[in-house]
């Protein structure tokens, strides 16, 4: 995600606190005047990530693409018994996935959206069925196992870092 200009806004006044804002397609940086190169570098590049997850995670959320497909798939894997939520965040840095069995509500990490569909229909089976068993017992695994490729998923979070729980 580019924006058309950044802009940096140093303020003597301006002690501690540092922000972000976006006004017309220009991500605007407010710093305090005294911070180092190497600071105002390092707070530039934090702003810019954290505002480049959230234009992600709006767009990617907007699409609708991820309730449809795990519409789909609690068609096909739950014989479209379930009913939820679900979303993708920017926030979840540990885990691909999470899911609040009492509000019925799932989480799904944004950096799921730009792996394989085999994955994050793993993924998404995953946390459709912490609905049904909100713990990992043999019941859970015996519903997440009927999807083919769980163990070709897995060994893709594993390698790249993360496991989804």
């Amino acid at each position: 995600m580019n924006y058309e200009n950044i802009q940096i806004i140093r303020s003597s006044k301006r002690k501690k606190t540092i922000q972000s804002r976006i006004v017309e397609n220009v991500l605007r940086i407010y710093l305090p005047e005294n911070l180092t190169n190497i600071e105002e570098e390092k707070w530039i590049k934090i702003l810019v990530d954290k505002n480049n997850a959230q234009k992600l995670k709006k767009i990617i959320n907007t699409n609708k693409l991820l309730q449809k497909r795990a519409n789909e798939l609690n068609k096909k894997f739950f014989n479209n018994n379930l009913n939820f939520k679900i979303k993708f965040v920017s926030n979840q840095t540990s885990k691909f996935g999470s899911c609040t069995p009492k509000t019925k509500r799932i989480r799904i990490s944004d950096k799921v959206a730009t792996m394989p569909q085999w994955v994050q229909d793993y993924v998404i089976i995953h946390e459709l069925a912490h609905l049904i068993h909100p713990n990992h017992s043999k019941n859970f695994w015996s519903v997440v196992n009927k999807y083919r490729y769980v163990e070709r998923a897995k060994g893709y979070l594993i390698a790249i870092g993360m496991m989804s729980d």
